[in-house]
């Protein structure tokens, strides 16, 4: 199981992390991105920490 969270401080709201997300666990809202979805479909792929230029994303195993 993965823990995905989004700091609100370091995101610029360029929405790439929603759009790369294959579980469709985080999408925008407002002008920052949010873990909407359910957060135990995660996969711990990365993808989302991969393509965010802020850092904002972060994937950990539990």
């Amino acid at each position: 199981m993965y823990i995905v969270s989004v700091d609100p401080d370091k995101c610029s709201g360029c929405g790439e992390c929603a759009a790369a997300c294959p579980a469709q666990i985080l999408s925008m809202e407002g002008d920052k991105a949010e873990v909407t979805g359910d957060a135990s479909e995660c996969l711990g792929c990365e993808s989302c920490t991969t393509v965010c230029p802020t850092g904002a994303v972060t994937v950990q195993e539990y």
